[in-house]
């Protein structure tokens, strides 16, 4: 008997190998030749997909997920109505173009990021509105002879510029049919008939020309023959004449009496020829006249003839232009109803897709002002905390050395009045006295800068009651104005000493001042 432990080391890994033969083999997928496997989710790389064409490719389950996209032709009808071409006529160029999913790598992935999941006719439709604007930029670049004659250079553009266009969706053009070409004001109709009556016409006159030829060798024929028979004629009566010369000379003694009948018989014969020369000439006239009736009824028929096709076909053209009136209005009103449709439904799209996008643009403007407006206001704060300290170690500093000047002040001032003992008064006399240099300076200023330029005394040499004269006078007022620095001191609450003397009681003071004054120029030199 087989021991169970050995049984499940045995079948244990095979049944797992098995399984994990089936999960690739399940997982694995493989891609057929007419369609295109996209893989999708969680791709290596910078690419939001992975495209495969032929073979297959592992799809990694949870990770990863696929789809097919078919290569098969997509026929596109186009009804262009009203193209404006380069001589601004407007044309028709009814049309059938035949697109596919391109197998080309970088094309591939386009188709696999724009047109997976869509439907054929969600395909056609972005097709169609992307035809429509290059055939009809082609077309504005091209005159009406060019569009509708050069036709290889015409189907060369619209390759060129709509494949271009179609790329950036992931298509490309297979196949262009232009139906026909046509336009409302009858331009491409006239080019029709004007060469069909030019080739007409060339018709008429290769007709004539070769008509003319055959005239022409007819009566060359005719003249060689009427040649050939005179010659003949003339050669016979040549030798006829030259026989009967030598009869008539030889049987002329004989004939003589036959003479007048010979002549008669060579009259009556040259009659007969004239008579049968003019014969001949009036059946070849004859002959003639019946050519020229044959071929103008002739002509007349075909004339005939090209006026009943011409009104036939006039009469199908207006026919067939009504047929197609009818059915080009039928599929206008067909077009603009799916494209009513197309419209709104693209309409509520973009109003969907614009209400996310504003609502999402919106919260992160939001989020972001807010993330602004608190970086700005955490700066401002910053910024007002420190010039606020700043400012209040500016003003500690003031007020620390405001604080110290005052103490040294105190200091000073409280040294002084102990110095001064039981005489405190003495203080304020000492501080003013101190001042006293500036007070004298500010008071020799408050005339220094008098602009006197001269000053004329007349003075009558008579003395006052008090025994000045006039210019002593004048010297006393102008000192006089001055303030003393008695009267300041008092002002002051101080009462200088007498030592310091005042202007009133010394006349010398005045003798200094007035020698200041005029080594300053104040005042000129009396002496």
């Amino acid at each position: 008997m087989i021991d169970p432990f050995v049984m499940t080391v045995v079948v244990l890994p095979a049944t797992i190998f098995v399984l994990m033969l089936l999960f690739v083999s399940k997982q694995y997928k493989r891609c057929p030749s007419n369609k295109i496997l996209v893989v999708y989710g969680k791709i290596s790389g910078e690419k939001a997909s992975k495209c495969v064409h032929g073979g297959g490719v592992l799809v990694i389950p949870l990770l990863q997920d696929y789809e097919f996209m078919s290569l098969e032709p997509i026929t596109i009808d186009i009804e262009l109505n009203g193209a404006l071409s380069k001589k601004n006529i407007r044309v028709n160029v009814p049309s059938t173009f035949t697109v596919g999913i391109s197998t080309n790598g970088p094309i591939m992935q386009n188709a696999a990021e724009r047109l997976l999941g869509l439907q054929e006719q969600d395909i056609q439709n972005q097709s169609r509105d992307i035809i429509l604007g290059q055939l009809r930029l082609v077309i504005a670049t091209l005159s009406i002879e060019e569009i509708n004659q050069d036709r290889e250079k015409f189907l060369d553009l619209i390759g060129k510029n709509v494949n271009t266009e179609l790329n950036k969706i992931g298509l490309e053009v297979i196949n262009v049919n232009i139906r026909d070409i046509t336009d409302e004001s009858g331009y491409i109709a006239a080019i029709g008939k004007k060469a069909a009556a030019e080739a007409i016409n060339q018709a008429r006159i290769e007709v004539a020309d070769a008509e003319k030829e055959g005239e022409i060798g007819v009566s060359s024929a005719n003249r060689a023959k009427d040649v050939e028979v005179a010659t003949q004629h003339a050669q016979a009566e040549i030798g006829r004449k030259q026989i009967e010369r030598e009869q008539r000379i030889t049987v002329s003694k004989y004939e003589a009496e036959g003479i007048a009948g010979e002549a008669a018989a060579n009259r009556e014969k040259e009659v007969a020829i004239a008579q049968e020369a003019a014969r001949m000439a009036q059946a070849k006239k004859e002959a003639e006249r019946e050519q020229r009736i044959f071929l103008a009824t002739k002509e007349a028929e075909a004339v005939k003839g090209e006026n009943t096709s011409k009104a036939q076909i006039a009469e199908y053209t207006s026919e067939l232009k009504q047929k197609e009136a009818t059915a080009r209005r039928t599929a206008e009103i067909a077009q603009a109803e799916a494209q009513r449709d197309i419209l709104r439904a693209e309409k509520e799209k973009e109003v969907a897709l614009l209400e996310k996008e504003t609502l999402a643009r919106q919260e992160v403007e939001k989020r972001r002002q807010e993330v602004e407006a608190e970086t700005q206001a955490e700066f401002l704060r910053r910024t007002a905390r420190g010039e606020a300290d700043a400012i209040t170690m500016k003003y500690q500093a003031e007020a620390d050395g405001i604080r110290k000047v005052l103490e040294a002040k105190a200091e000073g001032y409280k040294l002084l009045i102990d110095s001064c003992g039981d005489h405190k008064q003495l203080a304020p006399t000492f501080l003013l006295v101190e001042q006293l240099p500036q007070l004298i300076e500010k008071q020799v200023q408050a005339i220094q800068n008098l602009k006197i330029d001269k000053i004329t005394v007349w003075d009558s040499g008579n003395n006052d009651k008090n025994g000045g004269n006039t210019t002593s006078n004048f010297l006393k007022g102008l000192i006089g104005s001055v303030p003393a620095i008695h009267d300041l001191a008092k002002q002051v609450g101080v009462e200088l000493p007498e030592y310091l003397g005042s202007v009133q009681d010394h006349v010398a003071l005045d003798k200094n001042l007035k020698t200041e004054l005029v080594e300053k120029h104040i005042m000129p030199d009396t002496k």
